[in-house]
């Protein structure tokens, strides 16, 4: 008790000078509990870009061993605060995950399929529009898993054809139709083509290119807030997404012809 007492009384900053000098582990113990906050803070901040596929607690526990690993590996000579040090680790790491985790299914073409068929089987036994809710139990998924497959549903709509631009900023003659597709069988076969295409053309992009598109249009969250999670500047940020969406546009474009 005398023990823990006496490291309660300890700055932050005394407790990785004494780590560093003594290797104990109940001093790596104290600053993991110290800097738990840390992981909490971006978990929540980075909430939107993992909801769907992990959970806070797998980040936190993951968050844990990212402090114990940072506490040994910190050298205060080289790096910046320690607070700095540990937060844009945690963010690398939970950056992993998600990669890890693939934040476009495999069978997406085939989940976007069975949601549209069951938002309209639901719309003809309801005689109203579907909730999300209720879509979700038809499918026999978690309800934030199926917002996200429709926002990436939405993103493959809005990226597709009608992102693809001449030279002079004419749309294609080609475009998708937000009418009754399955009474059109070549738009329905285009918009299925064009959604495999996309995909294929997003894997193909960079890991930076593929966040930024996934957090930009996939989670809707705005350049400067992209920008604190992958730790660096907006301009940056906005360089990405157009590298991104030139690539985009150059493989749908070879696609289309």
């Amino acid at each position: 008790m005398v023990q823990t007492d006496y490291l309660e009384e300890k700055t932050n900053e005394e407790l990785l000078e004494m780590y560093r000098a003594e290797g104990r582990i109940e001093v790596k113990q104290a600053l993991v509990l110290r800097y738990l906050y840390i992981v909490k803070t971006i978990a929540n901040q980075m909430r939107n870009v993992y909801t769907g596929s992990l959970q806070m607690e797998d980040i936190i526990n993951e968050g844990v061993i990212a402090i114990m690993k940072g506490i040994d590996r910190y050298d205060p000579e080289r790096d910046n605060k320690f607070e700095t040090f540990i937060s844009r680790r945690i963010r690398g790491m939970i950056i992993d995950l998600v990669r890890k985790n693939d934040w476009m299914p495999r069978d997406f073409r085939k989940q976007v399929k069975a949601m549209e068929e069951q938002q309209i089987a639901l719309g003809r036994k309801l005689g109203r529009s579907p909730t999300d809710e209720e879509t979700a139990l038809a499918m026999g998924m978690d309800v934030r898993k199926y917002r996200k497959l429709q926002r990436m549903s939405t993103m493959m709509n809005v990226l597709s054809l009608d992102m693809i631009t001449d030279e002079e900023g004419e749309h294609q003659s080609l475009q998708l139709s937000s009418g009754d597709v399955e009474s059109q069988p070549e738009k329905a076969f285009l918009k299925g083509e064009s959604r495999q295409i996309l995909a294929e053309a997003i894997n193909s992009l960079k890991e930076k290119e593929k966040m930024v598109v996934s957090l930009y249009y996939v989670e809707e969250l705005n350049m400067g807030q992209i920008a604190r999670i992958l730790g660096v500047s907006e301009p940056r940020i906005s360089q990405i997404h157009s590298s991104a969406i030139r690539k985009l546009k150059s493989y749908m474009s070879g696609y289309l012809h």
